[in-house]
């Protein structure tokens, strides 16, 4: 069994019961969430880019827990700028996979802006306690995401719908029909008025155009998987 530890925004905890991964760690000054950095407790922490509004507290998490960052090199970099001391770090680049304790991740495009000069977004395909989860990241609905459900047989989509930024409420459904996923979290909406969304409607529109089951979770909320 995972569990889907919603923290708001694009934040959240995977724990299998013995790992806990951390992705995309923006709590301090995050509007939608009550967590505390200081809180938080992870083995391994995964970002998408260097956006502050993912990239966050990964740097200061990673040095109070030791845990490991997993990211492109150039995100890796901006981490160790604002650490003190060295940090654990596993380097990666879009189309990689990695094997880690709790199972394996592999890094698949995204289409939206790095945060970082040089750098590109990206997501995750996370393998963990028998599921597999896709966290899209930031960004813009592609046709390689029919490629991404047809590599990966995928239990839950994170999908971003809160639109301006990232894919909106039609197109985040594209995505989940292409993916082929058997259920939908969708995240990164209702954080500022500039991404208010219907969630409900997106749940509607979701289920009457794919196979999908959307879960609506709620900053706080747990979610098993």
């Amino acid at each position: 069994m995972v569990k889907f530890n919603y923290f708001g925004h694009a934040a959240f905890l995977l724990d299998d019961g013995t790992h806990r991964v951390l992705v995309d760690p923006f709590l301090t000054g995050n509007p939608a969430t009550a967590v505390s950095a200081n809180e938080v407790d992870c083995g391994y922490i995964l970002l998408t880019h260097a956006h502050g509004d993912h990239l966050g507290d990964a740097p200061s998490i990673a040095a109070r827990t030791g845990a490991a960052i997993v990211a492109i090199p150039e995100v890796i970099d901006v981490c160790q700028a604002q650490a003190t001391g060295e940090l654990k770090v596993f380097p990666m680049n879009l189309g990689g996979s990695l094997t880690l304790p709790f199972g394996k991740v592999r890094m698949t495009v995204a289409h939206h802006s790095a945060g970082v000069p040089g750098g590109v977004a990206c997501g995750f395909v996370i393998y963990i306690g028998g599921k597999v989860i896709y966290y899209a990241g930031d960004t813009a609905l592609f046709s390689d995401m029919q490629l991404i459900g047809r590599k990966d047989a995928i239990d839950y989509a994170v999908l971003p719908i809160g639109d301006n930024y990232t894919m909106g409420l039609e197109d985040a459904a594209q995505a989940a029909q292409w993916l082929n996923t058997r259920h939908v979290i969708p995240v990164h909406y209702d954080t500022w008025p500039i991404i208010a969304q219907e969630v409900h409607r997106y749940k509607e529109v979701t289920e009457a155009m794919t196979r999908a089951t959307v879960c609506i979770v709620a900053p706080g909320e747990t979610l098993e998987l």
